[in-house]
């Protein structure tokens, strides 16, 4: 990575590009080298001219935020990806991890919450919103949950530390990093209420069809 961060912004709204636009240009460690109205512009984008990070709307037509994540990653694993929605909906920020982004921020975010974010994602960080920190630890310290409250991809996760799997190789075989596993497990052993692996599969044998 160059000494300048090089940025593509992804949103379908014209006035939201336009003011991150002009909001880059005021930070001279940051270059804005292009912008995207739909994901499938952006993984385009990608392709033929890799950038530092990305910029990345949810919600947007042809192809959304989470898919877009979802191929530049396949394509370009070095390529972070920070969300910038105003959605901070539980199941939409697992949704966009599971894909691979590397940080999620809500579009209420001041300027230097952006940069920060776009700073420390580019340095290998994960930058959250403090809004969405705390909806995902509120769904970690619910207390004990049974099998069928887990999202979908809590259960395979936990079904493969059941099989005996290595964060790394459930990674490989999820198609979703080290940190995104990790984070899933962490999860997953304050909400079912154990605090090893060894439990966590004991548990998953029990509870898990």
């Amino acid at each position: 990575m160059s000494e300048v961060i090089r940025v593509l912004v992804v949103d379908d709204h014209r006035v939201v590009r336009d003011g991150l636009e002009q909001l880059l240009r005021t930070a001279p460690d940051l270059e804005l080298v292009g912008t995207a109205a739909n994901g499938e512009e952006a993984v385009r984008f990608v392709e033929q001219d890799p950038v530092d990070v990305v910029l990345m709307d949810l919600s947007m037509p042809v192809l959304d935020g989470v898919q877009a994540t979802r191929q530049i990653k396949a394509a370009n694993g070095g390529t972070r990806i920070v969300i910038l929605t105003s959605f901070g909906e539980h199941g939409r920020i697992v949704d966009a991890l599971d894909a691979g982004a590397d940080g999620y921020l809500l579009k209420h975010a001041d300027p230097q919450e952006i940069f920060s974010a776009i700073r420390a994602a580019a340095a290998g960080g994960a930058p959250l919103d403090p809004q969405v920190a705390r909806t995902l630890l509120s769904s970690r310290t619910s207390g004990p949950v049974a099998g069928d409250q887990l999202t979908a991809r809590e259960r395979e996760v936990l079904d493969l530390v059941a099989n005996g799997l290595a964060n790394k190789q459930i990674a490989r075989k999820l198609g979703i990093s080290e940190r995104t596993v990790k984070a899933h497990l962490t999860s997953v052993f304050q909400r079912i209420g154990v605090t090893d692996r060894t439990q966590a599969a004991l548990w998953a044998r029990k509870h898990l069809d």
